[in-house]
């Protein structure tokens, strides 16, 4: 079972990942962490809304308001620079993390 705490120390690395192939908008982030995770993974639009914000206070991402006929308007968001710099160290970190895990709890060490 994922626990709230798993999630929340993993948001941050997976929305930056998200938006390091493209601009997304939040709803599609969510839907995306949703369905890549087959549903294991869900994020609340109440949560999901204020990473989003602190991440673009902090620099890491940019948003912009994208009005398309037809549609509602959207905010898009993207990775600047310093998010990409941090993305790089999430991923490592974490890659850091799973082998440590796996390390411990692995199967080789049943």
């Amino acid at each position: 079972m994922i626990t709230k705490e798993m999630k929340k120390g993993s948001a941050e690395l997976l929305i930056l990942s998200l938006l390091s192939a493209r601009p997304r908008h939040g709803y599609e982030i969510g839907k995306l962490i949703e369905l890549r995770s087959k549903g294991k993974l869900q994020f609340r639009i109440a949560s999901l809304y204020p990473m989003l914000c602190r991440l673009e206070d902090r620099g890491m991402i940019a948003g912009r308001w994208v009005e398309k006929p037809g549609e509602r308007r959207r905010r898009y968001y993207r990775l600047t620079g310093k998010g990409r710099r941090l993305l790089q160290e999430q991923r490592a970190t974490w890659k850091e993390f799973i082998a440590a895990l796996t390390q411990i709890v692995g199967m080789e060490n049943a």
